[in-house]
């Protein structure tokens, strides 16, 4: 099944859930075949990935995941979204399914999260596509560093000054420029009480250190790694991707023109093609 050129943000349910420290992973699974993990970003979750996901799963078990603090899992104030948490919970999360080599698909924050669980609590994979992803300093926008400075004042921010400042972040996260009902569902998982403080929350508990901590350990990587970026991506420039590459033994790139970072909305179409063919020769 092809992805539109304008595929949208997908609506979908997450029928299972993960317990896992007090925290309620909300999951599923769906398709036949080996299995194929995504991972989101942030300020995202797992419906970025849908229409991708639904057209891979004629050749795959895929599996779809909502991080604590984004999407449809828990969103306690008092609990940990950092990446130190994420990784940790990622690696569990593929123990409670079963999975030992799991084909990997990951965006933005979710890279991190990968290759956290990859390098430092033993996970390993059949294969691993990094795309767009928070592996290399310097990452954030002056935006995310004015939150992470005064987090606690940007969480009584009134509701509609605080909807128009997700609106605008959102907004440069794409380089065509996203049509107003993929603005919406992007923007509408951070209103409301619950929505506005984890919004900030997670922008509050990142920290470079948690890519630090891992980056010198790039080189142990061997699963089939490659690595997909959008060619005007503002959040996180191509460059990292050339590093990143470097850093990774036998990796490939591939840059997707037209893209920024929210490369599936800006080239759903080019995307879907390139992680066919990326998924078609790992799999064998």
């Amino acid at each position: 099944m092809p992805v539109p050129y304008d595929a949208p943000v997908t609506a979908h349910h997450l029928g299972q859930t993960f317990p896992w420290q007090g925290r309620s992973v909300s999951w599923d699974r769906f398709g036949d075949g080996p299995p194929l993990v995504f991972l989101h970003g942030t300020p995202w979750s797992s419906r970025l990935w849908r229409p991708i996901a639904d057209a891979l799963a004629g050749r795959f078990t895929v599996y779809l995941w909502d991080m604590p603090g984004y999407g449809a899992s828990s969103k306690h104030p008092e609990h940990r979204v950092d990446l130190a948490w994420q990784g940790e919970l990622f690696t569990r999360l593929l123990r409670g399914w079963g999975l030992e080599r799991p084909h990997v698909i990951a965006h933005d924050f979710g890279g991190a999260v990968a290759l956290r669980a990859r390098l430092l609590h033993g996970a390993r994979f059949a294969s691993l596509c990094l795309t767009d992803v928070v592996a290399l300093r310097p990452w954030g926008s002056p935006f995310f560093t004015l939150v992470q400075r005064h987090a606690a004042v940007f969480e009584q921010l009134p509701a509609a000054v605080h909807r128009g400042a997700v609106e605008a972040y959102i907004r440069g996260a794409s380089h065509r420029g996203l049509r107003e009902d993929d603005l919406a569902a992007l923007v509408e998982p951070w209103t409301g009480d619950e929505g506005q403080g984890a919004f900030y929350r997670q922008i509050a508990q990142a920290d470079e250190r948690y890519t630090d901590e891992i980056e010198p350990r790039y080189g142990r990587i061997g699963e089939p790694t490659h690595i997909v970026w959008g060619a005007q991506d503002t959040w996180i420039p191509l460059d990292r991707a050339h590093r990143l590459q470097a850093l990774i033994p036998g990796s490939s790139l591939a840059v997707i023109e037209d893209a920024g970072h929210l490369i599936q909305l800006d080239a759903p179409a080019a995307l879907a093609a390139e992680l066919t063919r990326w998924t078609a020769a790992v799999r064998g």
